[in-house]
């Protein structure tokens, strides 16, 4: 039986994508806003991925996949709980965020 991990028991470990990182470096407008990642939201999410007033878990055939609103941005990212690792997957504006699959 796996063991349940709850949110003050651990910290989570973040970790990003390869397409994630790609996105970035193509996008030189993500700069900004993947600073106030790096020093907002990955400590949030490092204590508490599962809930927050900017954290909503997708439904349908995206059930598997969380994001993090961050003002006209949306953060996409799944959680792997046997392993206490968030794996950030895209960085979207608003307007494009649901258009595609992740």
């Amino acid at each position: 039986m796996a063991k349940s991990i709850t949110p003050s028991s651990v910290e989570f470990q973040i970790g990003e994508t390869d397409s994630f990182q790609k996105q970035l470096k193509k996008n030189p407008d993500f700069e900004r806003i993947y600073r106030r990642i790096r020093s907002y939201v990955y400590p949030l999410l490092r204590i508490n991925p599962f809930f927050g007033p900017n954290i909503k878990r997708l439904k349908g055939t995206l059930s598997d996949y969380y994001r993090y609103r961050i003002g006209d941005y949306r953060l996409f990212y799944t959680i792997d709980q046997e392993h206490v690792i968030v794996f950030v997957v895209a960085l979207r504006t608003r307007q494009d965020a649901y258009k595609s699959d992740l």
